[in-house]
C-alpha cells in the first residue's frame, strides 16, 4: 500500500468528511481536503493547481477552502480563494497551520485536519453566514491521488 492508503483509515476519514459537513452547515463557503503521496515540486504551486482541478475556484462567492496534503513530502498548505483570502486576519492561514502541524508533529493527522477545518469552518460562518438559497456546490469527500 502506499503512504497515501495509510495516511487515513476509512473511520478517520468519515470523522473529518463530518467535520466538513458540519463546518459548512452554516456557511456558503466550501472546504476540500486533498491528499497524494507527493507534491512533485513546490507544494504550494500544486495546492492551486489541485484547488483549480477541483474547481474550488468556480464558487459563486470565491470562498473556498483546500488543505493539500503531500505525505511523502511532508509538506501541507491551506488556500483559500480569494474571497475569504481578503478578508480573514493577515496570519490566519499561517496560525491555522501551526495549530495543524502542532497535531501532525504527534502523528494525529486526523485530529489536526479537524481542527483546521473548523478553523476554516468558523471563518467561513463569520464571514459567509449560510444564506437561504445556499447549496453545497462542492464534494466534502477527501480526494486522493494525482488529478
Amino acid at each position: 500500500m502506499s503512504k497515501v492508503e495509510n495516511f487515513l483509515t476509512a473511520a478517520e476519514e468519515a470523522e473529518i468528511v463530518e467535520a466538513i459537513r458540519l463546518a459548512e452547515r452554516e456557511t456558503s463557503g466550501e472546504i476540500r481536503v486533498h491528499i497524494e503521496k507527493t507534491a512533485s515540486g513546490d507544494a504550494f504551486d500544486r495546492a492551486r493547481e489541485v484547488f483549480h482541478l477541483l474547481k474550488m475556484d468556480n464558487t459563486e462567492l470565491k470562498n473556498g477552502v483546500l488543505i493539500y496534503i503531500a505525505v511523502k513530502d511532508k509538506h501541507f498548505v491551506i488556500c483559500g480563494d480569494k474571497g475569504i483570502d481578503d478578508v480573514v486576519a493577515d496570519d490566519f492561514w499561517d496560525s491555522t497551520k501551526d495549530v495543524m502541524a502542532a497535531h501532525f508533529k504527534n502523528g494525529d493527522f486526523k485530529q489536526g485536519l479537524i481542527e483546521g477545518i473548523a478553523r476554516a469552518g468558523e471563518e467561513l460562518r463569520h464571514y459567509f453566514p449560510c444564506q437561504d438559497d445556499d447549496r453545497n456546490e462542492l464534494s466534502n469527500e477527501i480526494s486522493n491521488g494525482g488529478l
